[in-house]
């Protein structure tokens, strides 16, 4: 079954790598260009992270230069990668091809300039999150303690979000920040992120939280981090699935995906340790859903609720 996977770290392992690891088959990234292809995956996000600790007037060229590798050595070196640029790229996806969708994850690079994040999205950022786990000058992140909301030049980066088409990922933002998107977002989205309730950590989601993304038309991807999916980190594909099935009995058949966070993570869920695995999790959601509800979770939910000012119809 084809699958979209919203979030993976693989520019930062070849950035790190200054060269020496290669996106086709280099065993150290998990969602490499051959484990893609084994796992089904047929659109793959790719993030842009940037260390908080790193000086300010060097993370703009950080990540102007993950963006470089997205281009020479994702896009540039395989033919069967494809730039989603546009939503309605998703649909010119041929057999054996993989879409390539840039995603930002927190906004520490363009420090207070729009403009920045202006030249991001003509580079391709279809997805953006205001922070990753600290502050910055557009909200708190999860991690940060004093827990505050959206700042003023957070809420213009949504409302740029909202005239660009590009998704606004609640992920990694505090909870005050995540009200502060539900009210003013067009597009929201949680790309990476499990659910509160049945494990308790600050990086998922409320009940609340996820009732409020289903009415509002977005969509929660489920993450593969042992971490975020039970409190010892000895996991199964079962574990996992827990957090599906609270979600669905929150209303979210149809609003559900997948965001491994391969290539973010170090431990890994027993049977999801890359992306060539991804068809486990497929399998054992068959077991228990109707294929229809499967290929929600898949990848049809994400295509259905793509911005609809820019989707010709419904799949």
């Amino acid at each position: 079954m084809r699958v979209i996977d919203l979030h993976c770290d693989a520019l930062l392992r070849l950035w790190d790598s200054k060269g020496k690891l290669k996106f086709g088959n280099a065993p150290e990234i998990q969602t490499n260009k051959n484990r893609l292809q084994q796992g089904g995956v047929m659109l793959q996000g790719f993030a842009i992270w940037i260390d908080p600790d790193m000086k300010q007037e060097q993370k703009f060229q950080a990540a102007l230069e993950q963006i470089d590798i997205f281009y020479k050595e994702v896009i540039g070196q395989h033919p069967e990668m494809k730039p989603i640029k546009d939503w309605s790229d998703i649909d010119s996806l041929q057999d054996g091809e993989i879409g390539a969708m840039l995603t930002l994850e927190g906004v520490d690079a363009i420090g207070n300039d729009i403009k920045k994040l202006s030249i991001l999205h003509q580079l391709g950022v279809k997805s953006v999150g205001l922070t990753w786990n600290n502050a910055n000058l557009a909200a708190d992140g999860a991690g940060e303690p004093r827990g505050a909301g959206l700042t003023l030049f957070g809420k213009e980066i949504v409302r740029f979000n909202n005239e660009h088409q590009i998704l606004t990922d609640v992920s990694h933002l505090s909870e005050k920040g995540f009200w502060d998107v539900m009210e003013i977002a067009d597009y929201p989205i949680s790309s990476h992120s499990n659910s509160r309730k049945i494990y308790d950590h600050p990086r998922n989601l409320t009940d609340e939280q996820a009732i409020a993304m289903f009415k509002n038309g977005g969509m929660v991807h489920v993450i593969y981090c042992p971490y975020f999916t039970k409190a010892d980190g000895i996991t199964t594909i079962s574990d996992l699935m827990k957090h599906i099935d609270h979600f669905c009995s929150l209303g979210g058949v149809k609003h559900l995906g997948f965001g491994s966070d391969f290539d973010g993570i170090s431990s890994f869920i027993k049977g999801l340790e890359d992306a060539s695995q991804t068809q486990n999790l497929i399998n054992e959601l068959l077991k228990y859903y109707k294929e229809e509800e499967v290929s929600g979770f898949a990848y049809r939910n994400f295509l259905n609720h793509r911005p609809k000012k820019v989707f010709a119809g419904e799949i």
